[in-house]
């Protein structure tokens, strides 16, 4: 009788899926006891096999002297698990590395798992995990499902999957959210009712918003960003119906069989989420994309639960907004989203309070309120609290009405609803003049400075130049059109002995702004050039700074910060503004660092935390650690606000 050979399969998928190149993962069988399922054993002296679980024989995982292994097949062998044990296939209905017929012809490429109906002849399901290249592999999926008359299929790399629906005898692909289980059949799924509450708060929404461009709006002309919005429109809306008034959370946000009733009922969530929330879509926007493009859409969403997710999941969706706005503007106006391990630096320095009134004077995407928010959250412990500091003490404005919009979905996601997001120029008073800028004016009264000079007061009622904000937080553009005289006009940064200069960038009107829109004792975080704070030519600056406010803080940011969409040298500058009543100091400790460790390569993919065997530093929710050094810079200069007895800081 054979030796049974002991099983090595948590120290073996342990060193397959430690390698930083795989693409591979395990997320998509939690909930499966990996490691009791499978059985992997050393057949040959340092080579490891798995144990098939359909057919028993043995299949090479891992080459422990080579470092070299076999992701894909401890995913097949789990997803071979999956059918037979959640799906219920038997395992006579199976098949492995089945060739593909394309007419006469059989190819000599195999689909991994082929699914059979009851006949055990036709194809059913066909999986393809070999390919971790998740375009090539849906097209070579789509292949074999046209050739083999086949009507679903799945590509998964372990870490998500996509499921294709190809009803016959169309060739157009569509989508399903999960595969049927044997006692069902594909319409069964149409039929299936969730519970808001039943909805998955953990997501990867990046790769959901490329499945959907990938898979509906390649090819079909449609403005990717609004179309994409318009649906997630649409679901927060049904999200907070569900929830808040519907009889035992029902969404309805869902794929039905009928995709023109697909289009009506999100189309009709959509036309009421604008009546609820205004400002982001004009009152007659509609879905327009076609019912069959949307019914492939809504599979990816449909049980993904937006509204009350965690803060990590609000930075997925920042990050998928980030990639969905990519063309329409980090290329323009030196924009560029803000890396969010830079925003929480500077809210953590900056410590906004609970009562005091923070603004982003170019919000973007909102990341600098986001982050506000969550930081002021951790001291507040009911939730009417935190929805009522979301409503009333975060401004943002931006020129940009992209970003405008994406800002306002975040802030209704994360707040109640309720938002002080407002599309305006803030660099130009003349824009805060008119009808179109009513709202803003409304909302920023109560903030707007008072001057006991009656003219001066006057003037301000009028352009909105000086408020009386506690924190401001901002990343300007840094590019763009030379502003036009009217505008230069407006600031003592743009003259020289009263004339005005030849050439001045937009950042350094913002950081007169900036300094004009918060109170006396007011404090400020703003990135900018390095050149802003070392160039012999921008001393003129720097006098000026030092006469308006105390310099809290320098920190030089790594080169590679902002890339790859830009390799300017940046530094945050944090500012409190003097007190009108005190004279400013001539000498006094500023707090200076430089980051040498940013966070990203040089072309500017993410770099994250392994320990000393090499694996990835996970955080308490699963998710990676980034390898930078700003929360260590943060944590010196509390040290040091302390110590110099900073009234924030007390």
């Amino acid at each position: 009788m054979p030796t049974i050979k002991p099983n090595k399969s948590e120290e073996i998928i342990g060193e397959i899926f430690k390698d930083q190149e795989t693409v591979y993962g395990l997320k998509e069988f939690e909930g499966i006891d990996i490691y009791d399922v499978l059985h992997i054993s050393e057949q040959e002296p340092h080579r490891f096999y798995i144990k098939d679980l359909k057919t028993g024989n043995q299949r090479f995982v891992y080459d422990e002297q080579k470092k070299t292994g076999k992701p894909e097949e401890i995913v097949r062998q789990l997803w071979l698990y999956k059918l037979h044990h959640q799906y219920l296939y038997p395992l006579d209905r199976i098949d492995l590395e089945k060739s593909i017929h394309f007419g006469r012809e059989v190819h000599t490429k195999a689909a991994d798992i082929v699914v059979y109906k009851k006949d055990k002849i036709t194809p059913y399901i066909i999986v393809e995990v070999k390919n971790p290249n998740e375009k090539k592999a849906i097209d070579q999926l789509k292949s074999y499902l046209n050739s083999e008359g086949c009507e679903i299929g799945v590509w998964s790399n372990g870490v998500e999957k996509v499921v294709l629906y190809r009803p016959y005898p169309k060739e157009f692909e569509d989508s399903l959210v999960d595969i049927p289980r044997e006692n069902q059949t594909i319409d069964d799924l149409f039929e299936i009712k969730r519970k808001w509450s039943q909805l998955n708060p953990k997501f990867d929404f990046v790769e959901i918003v490329k499945h959907i461009e990938e898979l509906a709006l390649a090819g079909s002309g449609a403005n990717v960003f609004e179309e994409i919005f318009k649906i997630l429109y649409a679901k927060l809306y049904d999200e907070k119906l569900a929830r808040e008034r519907r009889e035992g959370e029902e969404v309805l946000f869902r794929k039905y069989k009928d995709p023109e009733k697909t289009y009506e009922i999100i189309n009709d969530l959509f036309k009421n989420a604008i009546r609820e929330w205004p400002d982001t879509f004009e009152l007659s926007d509609r879905i327009r994309l076609s019912p069959v493009r949307l019914n492939v859409c809504v599979p990816f969403l449909e049980n993904v639960r937006l509204f009350e997710v965690g803060q990590g999941e609000l930075e997925i969706i920042d990050s998928a907004f980030e990639y969905l706005i990519t063309e329409v503007s980090k290329g323009k106006k030196g924009q560029y989203f803000t890396p969010r391990h830079v925003i929480k630096m500077c809210v953590r320095i900056l410590n906004p309070k609970d009562n005091e009134y923070v603004i982003d004077p170019a919000c973007g995407s909102g990341g600098f309120l986001l982050h506000t928010m969550y930081h002021v959250w951790e001291n507040l412990h009911t939730e009417a609290a935190k929805r009522e500091y979301a409503g009333r003490y975060l401004f943002g404005v931006d020129f940009d009405d992209n970003m405008r919009r994406i800002s306002q979905a975040l802030m209704l996601i994360a707040g109640d609803g309720r938002h002080h997001i407002f599309k305006r120029d803030s660099l130009d008073a003349r824009d805060w003049q008119g009808v179109e800028s009513e709202d803003a004016r409304v909302a920023l009264r109560t903030l707007t400075h008072r001057f006991e000079n009656s003219s001066e007061e006057k003037e301000n009622q009028i352009s909105y130049r000086f408020l009386d904000f506690d924190v401001l937080l901002t990343n300007p553009p840094f590019a763009g059109e030379n502003p036009e005289s009217g505008l230069l006009r407006q600031y003592e940064l743009a003259k020289k002995d009263g004339k005005l200069r030849n050439n001045v960038e937009r950042h350094i009107l913002f950081i007169e702004r900036s300094l004009d829109a918060i109170k006396p004792g007011g404090r400020l975080a703003i990135v900018l050039p390095q050149g802003v704070l070392n160039n012999t030519n921008m001393e003129y600056i720097r006098n000026w700074l030092f006469e308006k406010a105390r310099i809290l803080a320098v920190v030089g940011l790594h080169g590679n910060t902002f890339k790859p969409h830009t390799g300017t040298k940046t530094s945050v500058l944090f500012l409190q503004k003097w007190d009108e009543k005190e004279e400013p100091l001539k000498d006094y400790p500023i707090f200076m660092a430089v980051s040498k460790k940013g966070g990203k390569d040089n072309s500017g993919e993410y770099i994250y935390k392994k320990d000393d065997k090499g694996n990835y530093v996970h955080d308490s929710k699963g998710r990676k650690v980034l390898d930078h050094d700003l929360d260590e810079i943060a944590d010196r200069f509390i040290e040091f606000a302390k110590k110099e007895g900073f009234s924030f800081w007390r």
